[in-house]
């Protein structure tokens, strides 16, 4: 339970792999704030992860950070999120995790 005036609310965290800063520019105007206008916040990341081949790369990356109040309701929304990034650029992931927190 969150104390007033703190709310129940989600924290969706999505980790992307490197992209050039343009394109990570045109991707939140384009797909994320429409989505989420709200409010956002994007923080440089030093990320690796293991392959299918069993190689550890180690790559610039992005975590996107989400605060929302309408659950399940923004699923689709992220959803298509990470399948137009996937897409748009060539990855072959992102993670998405998520958690409870109170926000106001």
């Amino acid at each position: 339970s969150c104390v007033a005036p703190l709310k129940p609310a989600i924290e969706v965290d999505l980790f992307y792999g490197a992209v050039s800063d343009a394109d990570w520019a045109s991707y939140l105007a384009e797909e994320v704030t429409p989505r989420f206008p709200d409010g956002l916040t994007a923080i440089d990341a030093a990320g690796q992860w293991r392959n299918a081949a069993g190689v550890v790369t180690r790559e610039r990356s992005k975590l996107l950070i989400l605060i929302v109040f309408d659950a399940p309701g923004h699923l689709p929304k992220v959803q298509a999120m990470i399948d137009v990034y996937l897409k748009r650029f060539n990855q072959q992931a992102v993670l998405h995790t998520e958690h409870a927190v109170c926000a106001g």
